[in-house]
C-alpha cells in the first residue's frame, strides 16, 4: 500500500505539461474588490485547562502532529482510536510557550500520534479530558484532493495547503490567538500544511523574540521528518533543467492570490508579460484534485462578494505517460 509521502511526493515533484485551459466567460478587469472587513478578534471562553486552537499536520510517514494550547499547564498528551469515546491509544509529545514584550502565550502542546491507517476517521481528546475531535487521514491511492486556500469554508479535501501569511498578527499577539480559535472547526479535522509570509515574521528589536517566534511555536511543520534544519522550510528537491524551455520539464502553478491591503496591486503593468496568463486582484482558493496516476485538475475558485467563482482551470497529465519524455525521467520515477 502506499504510504502518504509517496503522495505528498506526488504532489511536489508531479512531472506534467498542460493539455489545455479553461477560463470562464467572466473577465479578471470586470472584478472590483470590496471594501475591507473589520478585524475579528476573538476571546476563549472555556476553562483554563479546556484545549483551544486545535490543529493537525502531517508528521511524517503515517503520523499526524496535534498541536493546542491550554491557559493552564496541563499534560502533554492524545488519546485517540477509531471509534468515537473509545482512545485505544494515547501519545506524548511535549509543550513550549513564549514572551512578546507584555504578552505571555497560553502552554503550547505538540503530540506526534501514529501509526496510522489511510483514508480512516479517528477520534482524539487532547490533555486527557475536554471536548473530542475527530480527523479523516489522506488516502493512500487516487483520487487525493489537496486544496490551496485564503478562506475555506469545507472539508472536503484531504490536505489543506495555507502558503503565509496566517493571522496578519503584525506583533500583536492576540491576533494569533483569534486566528486560531477561528480555525479551529476546520484545522482540528483535516491536516493543514503551512508556510510563513512576511507578516510573520514579526522583526525583534532590543529584549524582544528572534524572528518568526509566534510562527514557530504555534505552526511546526516536519522540517526534520524531510531533512530541514529550520521550521521555515520543509521541501522536495526536484532537478533544473538548462535555463531552456522544456516540454518535458516540470509544471508549477504559482498564484499569488489577495495578500494583505496594503501591499496589493489595484492595477498590473501593461503589456501583459508573456509569461502572465491569467491576472486578477482577488481573494479565492485553488483546488488540485489528483485524479490517477496520469492526470490532475487545478481550479483557481475567486471569492467574488463571498461567494465561490471558479475563474480559472487546466488539466495536467503526468509526464509518465508521455513516451517521448520517458529517457528525462528517472526509472524509479516511471
Amino acid at each position: 500500500m502506499e504510504k502518504w509521502r509517496s503522495t505528498l511526493l506526488l504532489l511536489c515533484i508531479l512531472l506534467t505539461h498542460p493539455l489545455f485551459t479553461l477560463h470562464s466567460k467572466a473577465q479578471p478587469d470586470d472584478f472590483v474588490r470590496q471594501p475591507p472587513r473589520p478585524v475579528v478578534v476573538t476571546t476563549h471562553h472555556g476553562s483554563e485547562t479546556d484545549p483551544q486552537q486545535v490543529h493537525i499536520s502531517l508528521s511524517g510517514e503515517d503520523h499526524m502532529k496535534v498541536s493546542w494550547i491550554t491557559n493552564a499547564a496541563v499534560p502533554s498528551t492524545v488519546e485517540y482510536g477509531k471509534v468515537s469515546g473509545e482512545y485505544t491509544a494515547t501519545a506524548t509529545g511535549t509543550q513550549t510557550s513564549y514572551h512578546y514584550f507584555s504578552y505571555k502565550s497560553g502552554k503550547i502542546h505538540h503530540v506526534k500520534i501514529g501509526p496510522l491507517e489511510p483514508d480512516t476517521v479517528y477520534y482524539y481528546r487532547c490533555g486527557g479530558f475536554g471536548p473530542e475531535f475527530s480527523f479523516k487521514t489522506p488516502p493512500a491511492t487516487f483520487p487525493i484532493e489537496f486544496v490551496v486556500v485564503e478562506h475555506v469554508d469545507s472539508i472536503d479535501y484531504d490536505v489543506f495547503l495555507l502558503p503565509g501569511d496566517l493571522s496578519y498578527a503584525n506583533g500583536q499577539q492576540p491576533l494569533w490567538d483569534s486566528f486560531g480559535h477561528l480555525v479551529e472547526p476546520y484545522a482540528s479535522r483535516r491536516p493543514w500544511m503551512v508556510t510563513q509570509g512576511n507578516h510573520d515574521i514579526e522583526s525583534h528589536q532590543s529584549n524582544n523574540p528572534k524572528d518568526f517566534t509566534a510562527y514557530n511555536a504555534r505552526w511546526p511543520m516536519p522540517y526534520q521528518e524531510s531533512g530541514s534544519n529550520s521550521n521555515l522550510f520543509y521541501s522536495f528537491n526536484t532537478r533544473v533543467y538548462d535555463n531552456e524551455a522544456d516540454s518535458c520539464s516540470p509544471v508549477y502553478i504559482t498564484i499569488g492570490d489577495g495578500g494583505n491591503r496594503e501591499g496589493l496591486a489595484m492595477t498590473f503593468e501593461e503589456p501583459t508579460p508573456s509569461i502572465s496568463v491569467y491576472r486578477e486582484p482577488s481573494f479565492g482558493h485553488g483546488r488540485l484534485r489528483i485524479l490517477n496516476t496520469t492526470h490532475a485538475h487545478w481550479t483557481w475558485h475567486r471569492n467574488d462578494d463571498s461567494n465561490p467563482f471558479v475563474a480559472d482551470q487546466v488539466w495536467l497529465e503526468s509526464l509518465s505517460s508521455t513516451k517521448a519524455c520517458h529517457s528525462k525521467i528517472p526509472h524509479d520515477e516511471l
